[in-house]
């Protein structure tokens, strides 16, 4: 087993890169690959840059020139859901995109069965092992994510809410969840959140994504150890 950790931001990326073991880096595409040891098993942990097409780019790299076998999405999200506190952890259980059309990947490839990508259930019950020993500080959730190509204020939120339920909402897990999907790719999305429906705002952003980096990087770490 060969895992790739794939962040958005370059602050989401740091606390792996505090953790690996026997570090390395190469370049690729303008982008730059770790290649360590986390818990014992071989990962390659980057940062892709914000948006659905890096973040594609960047998985479709780490499947087809480092030889991943899973990929972890990990680091920062709005919350949309109303229960969730900041630095509380979303895990996916499926994701979806707002802003693509509902036919577009029922019609067209890869003709799915819904707009839904699940995420592995093995990587999801690894997940549960770990909430279920109780040693988290933070509260974490399951549920829906879903994705954008932008920074959603209140009036989208209200939107997004209404149409899809979601826990919360980003920029790039549906994308890297359809990548892994048409690579057979097993697939998960670790989320922490940064901004609230009642604290929104790109400096709520910024104000938090260092700690919620760091909770979804140790969060990562601990379901390693259940794998």
């Amino acid at each position: 087993m060969k895992i790739g950790i794939l962040c958005a931001g370059d602050t989401e990326v740091v606390p792996f890169l505090r953790m690996m073991k026997h570090c390395k880096a190469t370049k690729k595409s303008m982008l730059t690959f770790y290649q360590g040891q986390l818990e014992d098993i071989e990962v390659v942990a980057l940062f892709s840059g914000v948006c659905k097409v890096n973040a594609a780019i960047a998985a479709q790299i780490l499947i087809d020139t480092y030889g991943c076998t899973v990929i972890i999405n990990a680091g920062t999200a709005g919350g949309i859901d109303e229960k969730l506190e900041i630095f509380d952890t979303v895990i996916s259980t499926e994701t979806a995109y707002h802003d693509v059309a509902d036919d577009i990947l029922t019609e067209f490839h890869p003709w799915k069965d819904s707009i839904y990508f699940k995420a592995d259930e093995k990587l999801l019950e690894a997940v549960k092992t770990v909430i279920a020993k109780g040693n988290l500080n933070n509260r974490v959730f399951l549920g829906r994510m879903i994705t954008g190509e932008q920074f959603i204020e209140n009036n989208k939120r209200e939107y997004i809410a209404a149409k899809y339920s979601p826990l919360s909402v980003d920029m790039e897990t549906a994308s890297i969840a359809h990548v892994c999907y048409v690579n057979g790719i097993p697939f998960i999305s670790i989320r922490t959140i940064t901004d609230t429906p009642d604290r929104s705002g790109i400096s709520e952003f910024e104000k938090n994504c260092k700690k919620a980096s760091q909770i979804s990087a140790n969060l990562v770490k601990s379901m390693l150890k259940e794998l």
